[in-house]
């Protein structure tokens, strides 16, 4: 991912935050077959290895898997909010018409290889786990157990687990840090007022340091 110098992100926390933030990410992976691409969401275990570990499931029958069992290296893509840019947003623009649109954005990209399972075991702990994520804070949440027996040991033999220690990532945070503090707040104040959520999630976004 190109990364401007002004945009970079290091900071680990940060950065784990983004990727429990993304509800769905993007696994990529290259191999004979080509590239292949997955939309899938996954678990961080920040206290497994030196960046952290994602772990996840694919269906049996996506055999982008055995990309993963054959030890392609694979990206995983966490997007966070992003907002259309307007030159019309910058105040300096009345000075200065030599003005263009952009997109201001979050996010993280993770690399690895990946080990695959098919142990039911692990399999059952990786679903209830997404399970119990997703249904939090709902009235009454459903749990893998509410489920029959037999059922869900049918369903986990239809799915391959993966588990990838993180050994690179890379975070931008394109916010507008490359223009004047006038029309960065001229950006913020103008994608708060905009009727479009993401607009104002990332105008939030640009309130923190």
């Amino acid at each position: 991912m190109h990364i401007a110098a002004a945009n970079r992100e290091d900071d680990l926390q940060r950065l784990h935050e983004q990727i429990t933030q993304t509800r769905l990410a993007i696994l990529v992976t290259h191999n004979e077959q080509g590239l292949q691409a997955t939309h899938l969401p996954v678990l961080l275990d920040p206290q497994q290895g030196a960046k952290g570990t994602l772990l996840g499931h694919l269906a049996r029958a996506n055999k982008q898997w055995q990309a993963l069992a054959e030890g392609a290296e694979a990206m995983l893509v966490f997007a966070g909010a992003d907002a259309y840019v307007s030159p019309g947003f910058y105040p300096s623009k009345l000075e200065e018409p030599r003005t263009v649109p952009t997109w201001n954005y979050v996010a993280v990209h993770a690399y690895g290889r990946a080990e695959v399972f098919h142990d039911a075991e692990r399999l059952l702990d990786i679903v209830s786990r997404l399970s119990d994520r997703h249904e939090a804070g709902r009235a009454t949440p459903w749990s893998v157990g509410d489920a029959p027996a037999d059922y869900i040991a049918s369903m986990l033999r239809a799915i391959v687990g993966f588990s990838l220690p993180i050994e690179r990532l890379q975070g931008s945070r394109k916010l507008s840090q490359n223009r004047s503090a006038v029309d960065v707040e001229g950006v913020r104040a103008g994608l708060a007022n905009s009727p479009d959520p993401l607009d104002n999630q990332l105008a939030a976004l640009m309130r923190q340091p």
